[in-house]
């Protein structure tokens, strides 16, 4: 019991310690304050009501996704050849750049070549004409003792579809 009443008295005694007067320069700030005369705050501008803009571009073109111009149907494209089959099943020596494969020998059955080609990881391939051969669609259109004739289909900055006639010649 003695302990609660020590308790209460210092209490008692620490509240009364901070009720001095040492605020009484902020007591005189804020009482000169109201007494200054205050701004006159300006009116809210009026506010106008929200105008809906319809946006009707939505069929035109994006021009941020690059889009081959199609001519008219019925008009034959000057120069252009058909693009290449995308469905079309690619064949292993399709996986490689042109430039990283080497012929490295030929072989001759009925009168007709086979070249073998090799590829940057060594493994050897046997093609013949219609075979497809890097990256550009390559089609072999002949094969002789000592070189490789393909025809490449690549894509120009117009979008349209140019064969190029390309040379593997025998390497030793």
């Amino acid at each position: 019991m003695k302990l609660r009443a020590i308790t209460i008295a210092l209490s008692l005694l620490t509240l009364a310690a901070c009720g001095g007067e040492q605020h009484s320069d902020l007591r005189q700030f804020v009482k000169d304050s109201e007494n200054l005369p205050h701004g006159r705050i300006p009116p809210l501008p009026e506010v106008r009501p929200y105008e809906a803009f319809s946006y009707n571009a939505f069929d035109s073109l994006d021009p941020f996704v690059p889009r081959k111009i199609e001519p008219p149907k019925g008009i034959k494209v000057a120069g252009g050849v058909a693009p290449p089959d995308p469905d079309r099943r690619k064949e292993p020596l399709e996986a490689y750049p042109l430039e990283n494969l080497k012929m490295v020998g030929t072989l001759e059955k009925e009168k007709q070549f086979h070249a073998l080609v090799q590829t940057p990881d060594n493994n050897l391939f046997r093609v013949t004409s219609g075979n497809f051969l890097g990256q550009n669609f390559g089609r072999i259109i002949g094969v002789s003792e000592s070189a490789i004739k393909l025809k490449e289909l690549v894509q120009d900055s117009s979008g349209e579809w140019k064969e190029e006639e390309r040379t593997m010649l025998l390497q030793d």
